[in-house]
């Protein structure tokens, strides 16, 4: 009986991946069908479902999908009543250079928030959790820069483009990139010593 509870509750990998692009997805198919207004209400419907999936399947919500849902709604809702399609471009430069932040404050603070959120997923040394946080920091300033370039130098539907097709690719990319340190400052447990 409690594994069946354990089953239920286990994050499916396919499921989780679904959750974290499928309102990308359904954000760049509704603008290319009807527009960037009816892309947004589709986009604040689909993070909300996604949210709530999660809820029920882990009973938790992981902070960054959280923060970013609540930065949809909020700029996705301006983007609506005021017919102002700027709000919606500016949502992932604010949600990026705030993560830059929190990150770069922990580390003047002498803390990495990346430890909170991963530590129980990776075992590392301070060392490696706090170049982690530097790199995942300069990231997050750089898709705020990115985004600010693309959002204001080109059409919204190749800046749609862009959010879904380059910033989802460059992401996979650079956390792959992370592996090697991250296996250099990884703590060993007992079994890995003998």
């Amino acid at each position: 009986m409690s594994n069946t509870a354990n089953n239920v509750s286990a994050p499916n990998p396919i499921l989780k991946l679904a959750l974290e692009i499928g309102p990308l997805v359904l954000f760049f198919v509704t603008n290319a069908r009807a527009g960037i207004f009816w892309a947004t209400g589709v986009f604040m419907l689909a993070i909300v479902v996604s949210l709530s999936v999660t809820w029920v399947r882990e009973r938790r919500l992981p902070t960054l999908p959280l923060v970013t849902g609540i930065f949809v709604l909020v700029f996705g809702g301006l983007t609506l009543i005021l017919q102002d399609e700027l709000f919606i471009k500016l949502k992932p430069t604010i949600v990026n250079t705030l993560f830059a932040v929190i990150l770069f404050g922990g580390l003047l603070w002498g803390k990495s928030f990346l430890k909170s959120l991963m530590g129980s997923m990776f075992q590392m040394t301070d060392e490696g959790w706090r170049l982690l946080t530097f790199r995942w920091a300069m990231f997050f300033v750089l898709l705020a820069v990115l985004n600010e370039i693309v959002w204001r130098n080109t059409s919204t539907d190749t800046w749609v483009s862009f959010k879904v097709f380059g910033i989802m690719p460059l992401t996979i990319l650079f956390s792959i990139s992370q592996l090697p340190a991250m296996n250099r400052h990884r703590l060993l447990d007992d079994e890995d010593k003998t």
